[in-house]
């Protein structure tokens, strides 16, 4: 009885063996094939689960989702012979799951080497048509489309995958040629700050030139303005004097004589040589200036 129940035992794990050796889960982020003996027999698996023949299939599995391959920087010439390092990275995925598997073996790392290899030849024959003008800012957008049309083309050939797209992220000149670069750069924006420098100068004395106009005129107005203003005063003061003296011409004669009295006998010191009869004393021998 016992030896019956360890057969039964045995037989049920040889079978839970069998059925987990069969039974296998394909994510929706993966992508396989299905092999026997080596040989693909079903080349591209939906997701799900499904069965297999223990031993004698066998199930690759991939990475269904975009990837990314981002090489090392290489140097590339461009027409004018001129040397540039870029940095570039691809984004890929699976086309083709048996045309993958039986260009790469399945491997990702040979993947990206072969599709390294024909993006940098892409670059370089690209670059090799285009000055560094072109390649940097003129012609850049062209140039990646350009060439993501074209590895897409061989990428789904001869490796069964899709380049979905391919983006320079730097460029970079060699360090002799980017100090002469910027040794160009300096100069040519030197002579930028000299010529704005020259244009100020020239604005600035434009400016003093006019502002130095614009006082001279502004002051002659004002004074010609103030003697006209003082003219009218003096018309208007001569005016009330004259007004006020023919009202009273003799209290008038009397006040400018008090005044010229004060004035003269101001300081002790002065001495004064007039004849007796002389019109001076006239208020100071009669109030009534008889």
């Amino acid at each position: 009885m016992q030896g019956r129940s360890f057969a039964i035992t045995v037989l049920l794990i040889f079978v839970a063996m069998l059925a987990s050796m069969s039974i296998f889960v394909i994510k929706e982020t993966e992508r396989a094939v299905m092999l026997r003996f080596g040989e693909i027999v079903k080349p591209d698996i939906p997701p799900g689960l499904h069965f297999k023949l223990p031993f004698v299939n066998s199930v690759r599995k991939f990475d269904g989702r975009i990837l990314t391959v981002d090489a090392r920087p290489e140097n590339f010439l461009t027409v004018e012979k001129k040397g540039v390092e870029v940095d570039w990275y691809a984004k890929w995925i699976i086309s083709d799951v048996a045309k993958f598997y039986t260009a790469t073996n399945g491997e990702v790392l040979r993947a990206h080497a072969l599709l390294s290899q024909r993006i940098n030849t892409g670059l370089r024959n690209q670059f090799g048509e285009r000055t560094l003008h072109e390649v940097i800012s003129g012609e850049r957008e062209e140039l990646m489309t350009e060439l993501t049309d074209q590895l897409d083309r061989i990428g789904q050939t001869d490796f069964g995958l899709r380049v979905v797209d391919v983006r320079v992220k730097q460029i970079d000149l060699p360090p002799t040629v980017s100090e002469a670069v910027y040794d160009r750069m300096r100069t040519e924006r030197q002579r930028e700050a000299a010529e704005h420098r020259s244009q100020g100068r020239e604005l600035a004395e434009g400016i003093r030139a006019d502002a130095d106009r614009q006082r001279t005129v502004i002051e002659a107005e004002a004074y010609r303005e103030a003697e006209q203003i003082r003219g009218a005063g003096d018309a208007t003061a001569t005016a009330i004097y004259a007004k006020a003296y023919n009202k009273d011409p003799e209290f008038y004669a009397f006040t400018r004589s008090l005044k010229a009295y004060r004035e003269s006998f101001s300081n002790k010191g002065d001495v004064l040589l007039l004849e007796p009869d002389s019109d001076f004393f006239r208020y100071l021998k009669d109030i009534r200036g008889n």
